[in-house]
């Protein structure tokens, strides 16, 4: 009876130190599970992002150069149309009558002058046989200059007229799309009044607004990427066209990039992204979740694609099995990530998650991928 009770007190004793140590990590709180980012994808180069409208870089706008009456106008707010297609008319009798009128004024003029002409014959005869004055031949020389210049008059405003009557047909001039239709059908309308406007589906621009940091490293050539914010997956290669050299708001300029791709999708009004890539200030940077951030240090709204920020990590210690701060050197965020160029070496460990809780030396589990929450 004696041996069982020793037994049971040195079981006891021995359990109570295992319970100990299972509840003291470092002595006095539980050992935490740290999820933690390992330190591996080199970067060369930092993103900067805009948003923005995509524009046509050129509308046209069409009108007729007569006046006169609209047929029917059947057009639509971006339909696609080809070059030489009908897009309006205006309806074409008073014209097809004004071309009739001057026609038969040429015909008249045509018959006023042979007759001028051989009434001028008749007479150079009769002066040589002394029947006729030589005013008279005068009279009649000067009939078919008059009449010559009167048919000359008559056949350029039959041609004025066959003109007008190709105006009353606008033609697109170019393959494009339809950005307005300005006239109602049926309406009367004068000349250089806008009927529709029309723009090239294959040029396309996007203005938008950059600090004087990004500003400085700009030039007019510069390359971009444009993504549909639609549908990031189409990527489109843009060139900067224009350069503000004049703020249009505080530490504000504008800048105008110019698509050099072209899209089935793109279409004037689409919600856009333009980016630029910029080299880093050092030789190279690593890719770390922004949740890593301990509060204080995250990026300043205002830092540019170059700026240098100091930004708090915690960085676990695998020879004491603790996490301990550091301060790192962060150049601006790429695909939603921090690009630290500096405090951080290949193959360390960055706590990810729960960074709020750490403290620093807190003795800490590094988790395999299998042993974290939800994954």
């Amino acid at each position: 009876m004696k041996r069982i009770c020793i037994c049971i007190t040195v079981l006891l004793v021995a359990a109570g130190c295992d319970r100990q140590t299972q509840s003291k990590g470092d002595g006095s709180a539980p050992v935490r599970g740290l999820v933690a980012t390992m330190v591996e994808a080199a970067e060369k180069t930092t993103l900067r992002r805009y948003p923005g409208v995509l524009e046509p870089k050129d509308i046209t706008s069409l009108s007729f150069e007569v006046a006169g009456k609209l047929d029917k106008l059947d057009l639509t707010v971006g339909q696609r149309v080809a070059k030489g297609e009908v897009l309006a008319r205006l309806d074409s009798e008073q014209f097809e009558t004004d071309i009739e009128k001057q026609a038969a004024a040429v015909t008249e003029m045509a018959a006023t002058l042979t007759q001028a002409k051989e009434d001028l014959g008749r007479a150079e005869k009769l002066l040589k046989k002394g029947v006729v004055t030589k005013v008279r031949r005068d009279t009649d020389r000067t009939k078919v200059r008059t009449s010559q210049a009167q048919l000359v008059q008559a056949e350029k405003a039959l041609a004025t007229a066959k003109e007008a009557l190709q105006d009353t047909v606008i033609l697109a001039p170019f393959d494009g799309i339809i950005n307005s239709v300005d006239a109602d059908s049926f309406s009367t309308l004068s000349a250089g009044t806008v009927v529709t406007s029309i723009y090239d589906a294959t040029s396309f621009e996007v203005s938008f607004s950059v600090n004087f940091d990004t500003i400085s490293r700009l030039v007019v050539g510069t390359p971009a990427k444009v993504r549909l914010a639609d549908d990031p997956e189409v990527a489109l290669a843009g060139v900067v066209s224009e350069l503000g050299e004049r703020a249009d708001t505080v530490s504000s300029f504008p800048v105008i990039v110019e698509l050099k791709d072209s899209h089935p999708l793109i279409k004037a009004g689409m919600a856009i992204e333009v980016s630029f890539e910029f080299n880093l200030p050092a030789e190279r940077g690593y890719l770390i979740p922004i949740s890593a951030a301990i509060a204080e240090g995250q990026i300043p709204a205002h830092a540019g694609p170059t700026a240098v920020v100091p930004v708090g990590m915690f960085v676990y210690d695998p020879d004491t099995g603790t996490v301990k701060r550091r301060e790192v050197l962060m150049a601006g965020l790429r695909e939603n990530q921090f690009l630290i160029i500096d405090g951080l070496n290949p193959g360390e460990h960055v706590a990810t998650a729960g960074v709020s809780f750490l403290r620093e030396g807190m003795k800490v589990k590094l988790l395999a991928p299998h042993d974290r929450p939800g994954e």
